[in-house]
């Protein structure tokens, strides 16, 4: 893997904002996550927060930016062979149905595809996962088939269900949780990738991937039971570098 050319930026006094080039790319991601590896095995005392192009370090008092950026340099160019990624892949289901899937048909006449090839070409992928946000537990999942890129709707919605699975732009990702939200909508998951009642709430990282299964509705309504009775558990593997 090649290294890159970092900015550091102060970021506010307590905080420091690491910026990798402005691409979306999976060597940048994982470039971004074997950094944090090393600078959490190095230097104690800071939340890490990655996304795309970027890596916050985040700090509880005001940092001495100069001294923190000097550090996390050495680190950079004397360590960084060392980090290896540990990460997961996680087989999610979804509900394809058109009671979910609310924007499927007008999306097949748009795309001037069947409903059953967008939904081929929406589970023959493997997606990472580049960030984490606006709301807990939102994960942008890169690795959208091309075909299927397609503009946010001109108007969001005030209220989309929880478990919506959703494509906005050139990525695909699942609402965690009832909210406003302007991605097309084609399906449901019944599971909770998020859950503020768990010791750690969000199970997933930036970095690990995501596999799509499809299920039929009556499914759907069993795992949701199931899930709520916390007796549903996501099907997951353990990935390193050599299976990345």
């Amino acid at each position: 893997m090649n290294r890159f050319k970092l900015e550091y930026k102060k970021f506010g006094p307590k905080a420091l904002l690491i910026e990798w080039p402005r691409t979306v790319d999976e060597e940048i991601l994982n470039d971004i996550i074997k950094f944090k590896k090393l600078i959490l095995d190095n230097i104690q005392g800071y939340e890490l927060v990655p996304a795309y192009n970027s890596l916050t370090v985040i700090s509880q008092t005001a940092i001495d930016h100069d001294n923190l950026i000097k550090k996390i340099k050495e680190i950079y160019r004397e360590n960084y062979t060392s980090a290896k990624i540990q990460r997961k892949l996680w087989h999610i289901p979804v509900c394809y149905d058109e009671d979910f899937g609310i924007d499927l048909e007008a999306f097949s006449v748009a795309k001037k595809l069947s409903i059953d090839r967008i939904i081929e070409l929406h589970i023959e992928q493997l997606y990472t996962i580049y960030c984490i946000g606006f709301l807990p537990g939102f994960m942008y999942l890169g690795g959208l088939n091309k075909t299927l890129h397609h503009p946010r709707r001109n108007q969001p919605r005030l209220n989309i269900p929880q478990g919506s699975v959703g494509i906005g732009g050139e990525q695909t990702g699942v609402y965690p949780q009832e909210s406003p939200g302007g991605w097309n909508i084609i399906g449901n998951s019944p599971v909770k990738v998020f859950n503020a009642e768990r010791q750690e709430p969000c199970g997933v990282s930036v970095g690990d991937k995501i596999k799509f299964y499809p299920i039929e509705k009556d499914e759907h309504k069993l795992i949701t039971i199931q899930v709520d009775a916390n007796i549903f558990h996501l099907k997951t593997y353990e990935l390193d570098d050599t299976n990345k």
